[in-house]
């Protein structure tokens, strides 16, 4: 499909009908759920009755050859809240997991099971951070070993800063298998529900999305059957037989997820911007001082000229990269990282305006600006901080491996 930034209508009714649930359902509840700083279980099974969370709607999200309605929805949830859309909609890092690594077998048998049905609701996790392994993937100590007699993996390893990591009814966890390897000697297994030595460790206190559950996975002794491997025994041992002859392997286990979630997690940061956008237009039209709106004055007004035309690049750098995944055009240029290193710096930039657009109204809880602030400042880090962006952008450019 060649890319176009005209929305269909079917698209335009699925915008429209995910900003009236943010707006009726995700924003009013935003406030008690930050602080809680617990799972909004009302708020998901709400979401899985209306049809938003649900197999069905992501993979019709996934078939859009326009790549741009996954990033509608999400930018559209999180200008409702972040962490509760990252409640709702962290199950797809994993479902994006079993998609880029998985068998059609796979697919089918896991995809359902991390998502449950509007009575049942069930909930995924993708876990790949270490304590000593965040933008160097390839330190992951989490290791993976295998029983030919009992055709079983036994996985042994801590994860940390996982999302639903602990509570999640399946968990897609990346593990090494030939140490010596480094990236490229790792897997993604399947860790099915109620298996035996699979535990949460510490639950964070977050400085924002606190409405998302985040922990660390335990893994002792965790013994998975070897279906559970994503892609099969034959073919992890042909990559790993080419890895061994010297051969650079296109894609990585971990790598291939967080490629193909950047824009969407991209999309996120946008529609936080655009609520801090919004709201601070509005108190600038309507707050008087000397006489006249603040808006009147140029030191204001070319604030918010920065900050929509910061919103519109990272919007359309997102949706150019949505659609690239989903038309499989390789990003040369590092093109989802762009999109991400622009949405989530433009997110923390935004906030940070609309808070000293409102002056000490900001700075306190009763409006919305002080969380959203709190809540972008995790699209800097989490995914790929914006500096392994960066990174990763330089060298598609330059064809060098700059460390």
């Amino acid at each position: 499909m060649e890319f176009s930034l005209s929305l269909s209508e079917d698209q335009k009714d699925i915008q429209k009908w995910v900003h009236d649930f943010a707006e009726r359902v995700v924003r009013p509840a935003a406030r008690e759920w930050d602080e809680r700083e617990e799972t909004p279980w009302p708020i998901i099974q709400e979401a899985a009755k209306a049809g938003l969370y649900s197999l069905d709607f992501i993979a019709n999200g996934y078939a859009d050859k326009s790549g741009l309605t996954l990033a509608l929805v999400n930018e559209e949830m999180a200008w409702g809240d972040a962490g509760i859309t990252l409640s709702i909609f962290g199950s797809i890092l994993a479902v994006a997991g079993i998609m880029a690594n998985g068998t059609p077998e796979q697919i089918t048998e896991w995809l359902p099971q991390c998502f449950g049905t509007p009575d049942d609701v069930k909930i995924a996790a993708f876990a790949v951070t270490e304590p000593d392994a965040g933008s160097d993937v390839s330190s992951l100590r989490t290791r993976a070993t295998y029983d030919q007699s009992t055709d079983t993996w036994t996985i042994n390893g801590t994860k940390t800063w996982i999302t639903n990591g602990g509570i999640a009814d399946v968990h897609v966890v990346v593990a090494s298998v030939d140490p010596e390897l480094g990236a490229r000697g790792q897997a993604s297994f399947i860790v099915p529900p109620k298996t035996a030595g699979l535990s949460q460790g510490q639950k964070f206190k977050k400085m924002g999305i606190r409405a998302s559950h985040t922990a660390e996975v335990i893994l002792e002794e965790v013994k998975v059957p070897g279906n559970c491997l994503l892609g099969g025994k034959a073919r992890l041992d042909e990559r790993l037989a080419r890895a061994r002859q010297g051969e650079r392997s296109k894609s990585q286990a971990a790598m291939a997820t967080f490629e193909a979630s950047r824009p969407i997690v991209a999309a996120q940061a946008v529609g936080i911007a655009r609520a801090a956008y919004e709201y601070s237009l509005e108190y600038a039209k309507n707050r008087t001082q000397f006489g006249r709106p603040i808006i009147d004055n140029q030191a204001i007004a070319f604030k918010f000229a920065d900050m929509v035309t910061k919103i519109d690049s990272a919007r359309l750098l997102c949706w150019r990269a949505a659609w690239m995944a989903a038309n499989g055009v390789p990003f040369t240029h590092g093109e989802g990282s762009m999109s991400k290193l622009q949405a989530g710096e433009t997110a923390v930039w935004v906030t940070e305006q609309a808070i000293q657009v409102l002056g000490g109204y900001g700075y306190v809880r009763e409006n919305y600006v002080e969380q959203w602030h709190r809540d972008a400042k995790i699209y800097t880090i989490f995914e790929g901080t914006s500096e392994i962006q960066r990174l990763i952008i330089a060298r598609a450019l330059s064809g060098i491996h700059i460390r």
